[in-house]
């Protein structure tokens, strides 16, 4: 109870920002108080982030994690509710609620579309895959090089190089469209790149997004070591106390401060600090403290 203003603080100062990052991964939830059923069902961990170091933003970086017995859409738009920016996320339905308002506006994923590839270079030695999978490459080659680098010169450079590669591989993959099987594996990762390619366009013209959902993805991922661990969590109440840890570990993480010390720290510190001042117990701000 005592660390939930501080939770509630992090996704705050996330939604400050002009670009977030969200995406929502699996937790096992078992019957029991607060929650009426008779086996585990499939609840949700939705993730909200910010790093700002691609476009050398001074803000600290942090990740938000939200606890919910389901993937309604609805929950996305309750968590962004007040939230007026940008939003990278993947191609699930259910971001779809989220650009209804006009309040904020979505970036799309590339990552996402070249792991379609990928996987049939993988499984099938596809050719076509495999050059899709070379041509969003010389995307990503330009992305790191500019790495850092004032908003401003980020666009430049994506307008001067990279436009040209995003316009060459849609033109391509509607023409390598056109030549197979509707029905095919292929020819679905095709449509996908068509459909999500579009929406991936804006961060051409704008160097405080990034090119894919990477930043938030890599913070779901301790998630799925963690279900093979302790395989589920035992109420409604246990997953929101794992969305709150996840919240301390994962934006401790991002902040480079070790998770021990700092959990340490802010349980002998909370019950004595007041409440109007939960700005010093973030992990940034104890990261100054050891500076």
């Amino acid at each position: 109870k005592l660390c939930t203003p501080l939770q509630d603080h992090i996704l705050k100062q996330i939604k400050q920002s002009h670009a977030l990052f969200a995406d929502d991964t699996t937790i096992r939830l078992q019957p029991g108080k607060g929650y009426k059923g008779k086996s585990c069902v499939t609840a949700r961990l939705w993730a909200y982030a910010r790093d700002g170091s691609g476009y050398g933003a001074d803000d600290p970086p942090a990740v938000a994690f939200q606890f919910t017995t389901d993937r309604k859409g609805e929950h996305p738009v309750s968590h962004l509710k007040d939230y007026k920016g940008w939003v990278h996320a993947d191609g699930y339905s259910g971001f779809n609620c989220l650009w209804t308002d006009g309040e904020r506006r979505e970036q799309a994923c590339l990552a996402h579309v070249r792991r379609k590839f990928s996987d049939l270079v993988s499984s099938q030695q596809s050719v076509v895959g495999a050059e899709a999978v070379e041509r969003i490459a010389k995307l990503y080659a330009i992305e790191k090089r500019i790495k850092g680098l004032p908003p401003d010169q980020r666009v430049q450079v994506r307008q001067a190089e990279a436009k040209q590669i995003l316009d060459d591989l849609e033109a391509w993959l509607e023409g390598q469209q056109a030549r197979v099987s509707g029905k095919t594996p292929l020819a679905a990762a095709i449509r996908y790149a068509l459909n999500r390619l579009p929406k991936i366009r804006p961060y051409l013209d704008n160097g405080f997004l990034e090119i894919d959902n990477n930043t938030v993805e890599r913070c779901i991922r301790p998630i799925g070591l963690g279900r093979k661990n302790y395989l589920f969590v035992g109420s409604i109440a246990g997953g929101q106390a794992a969305a709150l840890f996840y919240t301390l570990i994962g934006t401790a993480k991002l902040n480079d401060v070790c998770p021990r010390a700092y959990l340490t720290w802010l349980f002998e510190t909370i019950a004595g600090h007041s409440v109007n001042d939960i700005e010093a117990l973030t992990p940034w701000a104890f990261k100054r403290l050891q500076l």
